[in-house]
């Protein structure tokens, strides 16, 4: 990977210097992108090590937008077919429409309205289909101005979604994220568990995308740097959430029905994501970079008329988790 130690935050992008100034560090929006940027770092390096593959960088920006995307994609992997984990920055004008679209309408506004955010967002892929795709994202918005915001909150979650059902693994994925949410608040985990099975529903299909995980969103019901340290904490864990489950099923042996059936759940992978996903909606909705808004799409998929396991299957029983999600831990 290319030393990326020195990556600018927002106010810099226009600058030669990636130092930070003394009234930056005292700013919150610094300190949340600064935290998404060493987040990427610890992640992909993580990542690196067990693939062997070296991920690759771009960096978009838009001065118009005043947004920059700092992308950094695997492909091909020894393990992994496709991951992206991307850092998004952005200090720009909501409309309407898009203060809806990024928070669920939780936001109403008539006029243009000032906002910042600053995400983290990444997806996984990996060629064998015993080994489960993955996400995880992780943000902080403001509205109006930094020295005295309108709103802020925080969003993020991270999400499991298997091909074949190991129970033991969906279990140590949902008490990794468990822990943590109970050592800030005990309601957190089966809120939050709710609100990813929730969240992730194909509606049309009436099943969930995965297993779930936590999922939170307009999250500001205490004070922001216990939030801050919430949230720095789910991002920072997901490697241990993931990276054990990847380790023990990478060499599982598989068969062409298998990577078949992979390519199906891919299908609804891309269903939900294109359809449902308010990330996806807000992306494109704003202005977005299009490779960045849909890079977390799989690289194969399928679709096939009235495609419905056979009852008893390993394919079957994921199908039943998907339909009636379980509580695991």
């Amino acid at each position: 990977m290319m030393n990326v130690s020195c990556t600018p935050t927002i106010s810099h992008l226009y600058n030669s210097t990636c130092s930070l100034e003394d009234n930056e560090l005292q700013s919150f929006r610094a300190r949340a992108e600064r935290m998404m940027r060493q987040t990427q770092s610890t992640i992909c390096a993580a990542l690196e090590k067990l693939d062997g593959t070296g991920f690759t960088e771009e960096v978009w920006t838009s001065p118009d937008l005043n947004t920059s995307y700092t992308d950094r994609v695997l492909r091909n992997g020894n393990l992994f077919q496709m991951v992206a984990v991307n850092v998004a920055v952005a200090q720009s004008t909501f409309s309407p429409e898009t203060a809806r679209a990024a928070t669920g309408g939780c936001l109403k506004v008539d006029e243009p309205l000032p906002f910042f955010v600053a995400s983290l967002s990444l997806v996984i892929h990996a060629h064998n289909p015993m080994v489960p795709s993955a996400h995880g994202h992780y943000r902080y918005f403001e509205t109006g101005c930094d020295a005295a915001p309108q709103h802020w909150w925080f969003g993020g979650g991270a999400d499991l979604t298997p091909n074949y059902l190991f129970e033991e693994d969906v279990a140590h994925f949902h008490r990794t994220h468990r822990e943590i949410c109970d050592r800030y608040d005990p309601s957190y985990y089966p809120r939050f568990k709710k609100w990813c099975d929730e969240y992730f529903f194909i509606a049309h299909r009436r099943e969930r995308r995965g297993v779930g995980g936590i999922f939170f969103d307009n999250l500001n019901d205490c004070d922001r740097e216990t939030l801050f340290e919430f949230l720095t904490e789910c991002a920072g864990a997901f490697p241990l959430s993931y990276l054990p489950i990847v380790r023990k099923r990478q060499d599982l042996p598989f068969t062409e029905r298998h990577r078949h059936w992979k390519q199906l759940r891919a299908g609804r992978y891309v269903e939900f994501n294109l359809i449902y996903d308010r990330g996806t909606v807000f992306g494109l909705k704003s202005g977005g970079r299009i490779a960045s808004v849909l890079r977390g799409l799989p690289q194969h998929a399928r679709w096939e008329y009235q495609q419905i396991p056979v009852e008893g299957s390993e394919e079957a029983k994921m199908v039943d988790v998907l339909v009636t999600p379980r509580e695991w831990a």
